[in-house]
């Protein structure tokens, strides 16, 4: 076995809940901006921080919101995002978060799931909220604004604040985003409170904060990169973050220019255009230090043309939802091109051969296994998935195909798992293909990801057609448009005779691929 170790100093992992350590500088920064919206229309200190999540838990609590129950959250980045996962959190309840872009049936399926009872949005998601709940145990959809016709405004939910119920941080699921994972459809990952703690510590010599930093968090919240690296990790760290509802380049740029962004994290598709977009020279960015660029492989080319534009380090790291998410990063100071950085601290890598089952020595191709104390505790309700990801000795298959080199720096060189990167959003090919089969002109239908400059990947759809061969493109786009969220939609379509498949039935993606 040849296990790669972090050249990273190993930290101490304190035992505490998510909420007590994100807010573990609160009093010494009482009157500081922990949390603000770029428009300046939101904001708390974190003294205002830690007291509206404390009373929102207390109204929580009063409403029945204790451990084994789950709360939905369905909104865009804001300030009360934080209040309310934390708020949640203290009542000893877990958050399901969701994409506020989900079309209503995705999220019916999220709250069935998960068992939500209580959901969280915001008046521009309300009727997409009223019509999710139907058939599911969600009983009372709670507005952070103000509330329309069948819900509840969030301001009439706090109550006496309360401490944090006491909940066992190794084992208690305090958030469950949702993954594809590295086939299938979404699976509820059952993140804890140790997993989400570990990994923020875990991070700290990767990503040197230091005093009066202020950071743009314009990457959704709901997924776990802006969950975690963002919110949850800059408040922790003492940063001013400032969120934006979406993600606007022009809005971006100002921010940084009057807020003095000091962090910038980012996907690749937001490098390119501060790479290549002219308006970029209109702004001063001379504040910013470091962008942080996951979610998807960042070329080197790439990086190296925005780090020479802005002035500073353009890196990246390396995670998984079922990684909480971080397994590595770029070291400030120790960017090699190309790749995702060494192993954080207190984990390790292996890279195995898929075929064989044999590690791989430095320089070797395999499938990157990681092990340490981000590896979530499970799926939620699918053993059978959880045993195929994670193995008996507590290694996690990513099923990305990774090299590390001499130096220990990581590079993702291929993928195994089926899953399609659009801008860093996870598609899986078996959720696109279920809803095709369902067209009636559709007979087989096999779904995979293309390269795409821009996005990453698209998903293209090779179809088995009726006689006539009347699918069009446009049909199939309506199809999904109806049905699943932008990101989702079918980019190219490929007329086929026949879809390759094993003897067992398994879709033959390679063979696709190589088309």
């Amino acid at each position: 076995m040849i296990i790669h170790s972090s050249p990273l100093p190993d930290v101490e992992i304190p035992n505490v809940t998510i909420t007590a350590h994100v807010l573990r500088k609160a009093e010494a920064l009482a009157d500081l901006v922990a949390i603000r919206d770029a428009a300046g229309t939101s904001s708390y200190t974190f003294a205002e921080l830690s007291n509206a999540i404390h009373a929102l838990a207390g109204g929580l609590a009063a409403r029945g919101i204790a451990p084994g129950k789950v709360v939905g959250l369905m909104a865009p980045n804001l300030p009360e995002y934080a209040v309310v996962f934390h708020g949640v959190a203290v009542a000893g309840a877990a958050v399901t978060t969701i994409n506020p872009t989900y079309g209503p049936q995705e999220v019916m399926h999220q709250l069935k799931d998960a068992g939500a009872t209580m959901l969280f949005t915001v008046p521009m998601f309300a009727a997409t909220a009223l019509q999710a709940i139907e058939g599911t145990a969600v009983t009372e959809v709670i507005i952070i604004g103000d509330a329309v016709p069948g819900t509840t405004a969030m301001n009439e939910v706090f109550g006496d604040p309360i401490e944090q119920v006491p909940v066992d941080t190794a084992t208690h699921t305090v958030v469950l985003p949702y993954s594809s994972g590295t086939t299938g459809l979404p699976k509820g990952v059952m993140l804890s409170h140790r997993n989400l703690v570990a990994n923020i510590e875990q991070c700290i010599h990767a990503i040197r904060y230091q005093e009066n930093e202020v950071a743009l968090a314009a990457l959704p919240f709901f997924h776990i990169y802006g969950m975690q690296v963002l919110m949850n990790g800059l408040i922790s760290n003492g940063v001013a973050t400032i969120t934006m509802p979406r993600f606007d380049m022009v809005e971006a740029l100002q921010a940084v220019q009057e807020l003095k962004i000091t962090r910038f994290f980012a996907v690749p598709p937001i490098i390119i255009g501060l790479a290549s977009a002219p308006i970029v020279d209109q702004y001063d960015m001379s504040s910013v230090k470091q962008v942080f660029s996951g979610a998807a492989p960042l070329g080197a080319e790439l990086a190296a043309k925005a780090a020479a534009r802005l002035g500073c380090e353009v890196v990246q790291g390396f995670g998984m939802t079922e990684l909480s998410p971080v397994s590595h990063s770029t070291v400030e100071g120790d960017y090699r091109p190309g790749t995702s950085g060494v192993t954080i601290s207190n984990t390790e890598s292996r890279i195995v051969d898929p075929d064989t089952g044999e590690d791989q020595p430095v320089g070797g191709r395999g499938e990157l296994w990681v092990r340490g104390p981000q590896v979530m505790t499970g799926y939620l309700n699918n053993p059978k998935a959880t045993a195929e990801t994670i193995d008996a000795d507590g290694w996690l298959h990513t099923g990305d195909i990774a090299v590390i080199d001499e130096h220990g720096h990581m590079s993702i060189v291929d993928r195994m798992k089926e899953l399609i990167k659009f801008k860093g959003f996870q598609v899986a090919p078996a959720e696109l293909e279920a809803l095709l089969i369902t067209h009636p002109k559709i007979l087989d239908v096999a779904v995979i990801g293309i390269a795409d400059e821009e996005a990453g990947e698209v998903p293209k759809a090779f179809v088995v057609t009726t006689a006539d061969n009347e699918v069009t493109l446009e049909d199939i786009q309506a199809l999904v448009s109806e049905n699943l969220v932008s990101y989702k939609q079918i980019r190219v379509l490929e007329l086929i005779d026949a879809i390759p498949k094993s003897a067992a039935g398994k879709i033959l993606r390679k063979e696709l691929r190589n088309r």
